[in-house]
């Protein structure tokens, strides 16, 4: 009998689930995800057993339930993730700070995940797995995901309707 709590997703699941949509299906190996995302292969592995578990993943883990991938990130993502801005550090720039939505709002006010090498300074937003920042330098799909995806964990109102329409069109 599995432990209810090997089941709960983690934020690291949000990341391999979104590396999976910008891989659009292509086959991989887990050893290929811990790679380009920066963590053990043991943690993609239970990773992907707990989306299977939570129905994120079909197939044996190989294809992302899109729409229900979607809706959580809709209806959930912010309540059982919430991020919100803190102090101004050094970093990468997320949410509006970041592409897509940078271009499509104006603010003074930036939002960074903290990092040492970022060129960006702004309110930190903690990003779902400590390896982001190294992981997005090999995949700028993922980066724009990312950066959605924490529009829709940090943003007004109108900040998270826009990463919805965007993360809408790259996930469904």
């Amino acid at each position: 009998m599995n432990k209810p709590s090997l089941n709960q997703l983690k934020p690291q699941d949000l990341l391999v689930l979104a590396k999976l949509i910008v891989k659009d299906g292509s086959d991989y190996t887990q050893m290929e995800l811990a790679q380009t995302l920066y963590m053990s292969q043991s943690e993609i592995s239970s990773s992907i057993s707990r989306s299977v578990y939570a129905g994120l993943l079909f197939k044996k883990g190989k294809e992302v339930n899109r729409k229900l991938f979607f809706d959580f990130i809709k209806y959930g993502l912010a309540v059982v993730f919430p991020q919100h801005p803190g102090a101004i550090v050094r970093g990468t720039p997320t949410a509006h700070s970041a592409p897509p939505l940078a271009a499509e709002i104006m603010s003074d006010e930036k939002f960074v995940w903290p990092y040492a090498k970022g060129r960006a300074r702004g309110q930190s937003i903690i990003p779902l797995y400590p390896s982001v920042n190294q992981a997005i330098v090999l995949d700028s799909n993922l980066y724009e995901i990312l950066a959605l995806m924490d529009a829709v964990r940090a943003g007004r109102a109108r900040e998270k309707n826009i990463a919805l329409e965007f993360l809408e069109q790259r996930i469904c």
